[in-house]
């Protein structure tokens, strides 16, 4: 049996209550940057924290590393600390912005 098999057979035995944790998690995999409006100013933001994509780009920029990241952010993974760095990378321009207005 492949993963996928197992995955989705697992899938069918959930309670609709953690099937919706399960979706909710699957979805900030695939798309662990959000913005919404009236949260963090509506800036790039890390899935479900309140922490800003510019606000680790400034740490990175000062030379904090990886290391230093997870110790001061415990909730953040490094998958997280890639997607910050993917999401400066493709929206260099509107992070930029947020950094100037933030300095």
């Amino acid at each position: 049996m492949t993963i996928k098999e197992q995955l989705l057979q697992t899938i069918e035995t959930l309670p609709d209550d953690l099937l919706a944790e399960a979706l909710k998690f699957v979805q900030t995999l695939q798309h662990p940057i959000h913005k919404t409006p009236g949260i963090c100013g509506g800036a790039a933001r890390i899935r479900d924290t309140r922490i800003p994509v510019w606000t680790i780009v400034t740490y990175q920029q000062q030379g904090a590393t990886e290391a230093e990241l997870l110790y001061n952010y415990p909730g953040l993974t490094v998958q997280d600390l890639q997607a910050v760095t993917n999401y400066y990378d493709r929206n260099r321009e509107e992070i930029e912005l947020w950094l100037a207005e933030n300095e």
